[in-house]
């Protein structure tokens, strides 16, 4: 009897959790049987590890193997496991040495002829071996600029089974040339026409709340008949964020890989992401879910950027309700039978809306057929405690020509804006540091009305309006909030009357 072990990474959520993998080839009814709460895909291992060894031109032992993966009580999914699985078995076969599989990690799918294809989730994955320290870890070559990415790991690229084989049979400590990449993926993502908030003309006010937002991290709802540029703003924020930080840029590439949307050419996302899912998306899309592997839902691939909701009315009112939790928290968690995945989904929401269901409106001889039942029943779909998370609300009104012509020279691009965006930006990091949070939009209620409190004479147009009722104690959060942002945009040290009825103004701009 002989037993081989090596180690791989499951993943829960977008956290990799190591298991170890124990292969015994011993006496008995030839077959393989895995152990350890394999699913569907991990079961076929059994088929495709044998067919790849065996056309790697490897002999295969035949005798009764079981293999173990351990922990025994933690579900593992997915093809990830062919590698590990098959290096165990010919660990204890003899056919490779047992001590040389036993310290890395391995990652891959083999496909039958012993190719190791790429697959999802190798950024965490790496992220999770690198706790222990200096670890060694092979990945498919189509991988390894994403695998590159985590310091302090050697990443050990391979093509085929037979080159790592044959690589572990020599002994040498420096890994072979990677050889060629698996090309069934396309090499290189979609390239998009570059995008200028120059392009956006006669909306001055929608152009000033885009820079806020994106100063300090705020939520806008923008409402206005078609045709009035509400899409066209919602595309140009992404332009005005600076690059993500190392932190932030791993969290987000990590969520993308695990999700399998991540493009082979570009590992590493420095830029924040947009999302824009279409209105007939179903709760798990959104959220994230899944029957038997759990995927991150747009909320979580937006993270660190802008998710985008055009014709937001159109969507069904419990989707959008359930974004309530992930804007409040940051993070969505995801229940199953099988056990509970958190994803990290802190995001700008940017919400687009007509004013009616016939998008028509009374100005320039438009005829509106709708009543005002049906306005307010529309409009309506947008619950009042959704709204109440809205920092900023926009109304986007056509303009004329002469509004169009006029305001051309007002215009500014992004390059310029992004540059007022980043200065305000650090003003607030340099506030800000020693504390968890970087943007405006992440300060804890406690601490915004404790530390960072602007002057009671600042403060009187807020409490004058939480004294009417017109101001919800959620409403004024998020409008000192922007008071903030305001002060950092205008080189202020702290928010006086103007930021804050300006904040107050864009927190009740619209009114259904």
């Amino acid at each position: 009897m002989a037993v081989a072990r090596t180690r791989s990474v499951a993943l829960v959520g977008v956290t990799g959790r190591t298991v170890e993998i124990e292969a015994d080839v011993g006496n008995g009814l030839a077959g393989i049987h895995l152990i350890g709460l394999p699913d569907t895909a991990l079961s076929e291992a059994r088929d495709r590890v044998r067919s790849a060894v065996v056309n790697s031109m490897y002999p295969w032992p035949d005798a009764r193997i079981i293999v173990s993966l351990f922990p025994a009580t933690l579900p593992k999914r997915g093809s990830q496991f062919d590698l590990a699985i098959a290096m165990a078995i010919l660990g204890a076969a003899g056919v490779v040495p047992a001590e040389r599989v036993a310290d890395p990690f391995f990652l891959g799918e083999l496909g039958l002829d012993g190719r190791i294809r790429p697959v999802r989730g190798v950024l965490p994955a790496v992220l999770g071996a690198a706790r222990h320290g200096d670890a060694t870890i092979v990945v498919p070559s189509g991988n390894s600029a994403e695998a590159s990415l985590v310091p302090d790991v050697k990443v050990i690229p391979m093509a085929c089974l037979r080159q790592l084989v044959e690589w572990l049979r020599k002994g040498d400590e420096e890994a072979p040339e990677p050889g060629p990449e698996d090309d069934s993926e396309p090499c290189s993502p979609p390239t998009n026409p570059a995008l200028d908030l120059a392009d956006v003309v006669g909306q001055p006010v929608a152009r000033r709340a885009l820079e806020v937002c994106a100063a300090g991290g705020h939520n806008l709802w923008m409402l206005g008949p078609p045709g009035t540029g509400k899409t066209m703003l919602a595309e140009r924020l992404p332009t005005l964020l600076p690059d993500l930080e190392l932190d932030h840029a791993l969290e987000v590439t990590a969520i993308h890989s695990v999700a399998g949307v991540l493009p082979p050419s570009a590992p590493m996302m420095s830029r924040p992401p947009f999302v824009s899912p279409h209105h007939t998306a179903t709760s798990a899309a959104i959220i994230g879910g899944g029957s038997a592997i759990v995927r991150p839902g747009a909320v979580s691939l937006a993270h660190r950027g802008v998710l985008f909701m055009d014709e937001a009315p159109e969507f069904p009112r419990h989707v959008l309700d359930a974004l309530r939790q992930p804007l409040e928290s940051g993070r969505v968690t995801v229940s199953r039978s099988a056990g509970s995945v958190t994803f990290p989904a802190r995001f700008m929401l940017v919400l687009a809306a007509n004013p009616c269901p016939c998008a028509q409106t009374d100005e320039h001889g438009d005829t509106c057929r709708c009543s005002p039942t049906a306005r307010r029943r529309y409009l309506g779909r947008l619950s009042g405690p959704l709204l109440d998370r809205i920092d900023m609300k926009v109304t986007v009104a056509r303009a004329s020509r002469r509004e169009l012509m006029a305001d051309r020279q007002f215009t500014e691009s992004s390059a310029t804006v992004a540059e007022r965006v980043l200065a305000a930006r650090e003003r607030a990091a340099k506030r800000l540091s020693g504390t968890p949070w970087r943007t405006n939009a992440e300060i804890p209620s406690s601490v915004l009305h404790s530390d960072y409190r602007p002057s009671p004479e600042a403060m009187k147009p807020m409490t004058t309006c939480l004294d009417a009722g017109t101001l919800t104690a959620r409403g004024l959060d998020r409008a000192v909030r922007v008071s903030w942002t305001l002060a950092d945009l205008a080189d202020k040290d702290r928010p006086e009357e103007d930021e804050t009825t300006t904040a107050l103004h864009f927190w009740l701009g619209v009114t259904s």
